[in-house]
């Protein structure tokens, strides 16, 4: 039997805690830039989606054939790298969060 390892919960204002299923990972994306390198202010419809974000919450693990949970490669914290529609955009009391299964995240940023 696989051990079972302890989760963090992203806990909005009003007390709500998100636990992910299976190997779902909650995510935090990292704000849009509002000025480029040249310094022209960017309005907010033309600012790209950040493919980075901070790993807020995962779940236990994917399901193996045999029954055991394959423990998941990111924890709370880490900052990582994934695909720029990856996942399902949600918001927890004001905070706009991504719901995406852990093998849409490309890269661990370190």
């Amino acid at each position: 039997m696989a051990k079972k390892k302890k989760t963090a919960k992203k806990s909005a204002p009003g007390g709500i805690k998100i636990q992910p299923l299976g190997d779902r990972v909650v995510v935090e994306r990292e704000e849009a830039e509002e000025v480029t390198a040249g310094g022209i202010v960017l309005p907010d419809s033309a600012k790209d989606k950040p493919a980075r974000g901070t790993i807020v919450s995962v779940g236990e693990g994917r399901l193996a054939d045999d029954g055991t949970r394959t423990a998941l490669q990111v924890t709370p914290g880490d900052r990582v790298l994934f695909s720029s529609y990856a996942g399902e955009q949600f918001k927890l009391g004001d905070q706009e969060l991504l719901l995406m299964r852990e093998e849409d995240i490309l890269a661990v940023i370190e």
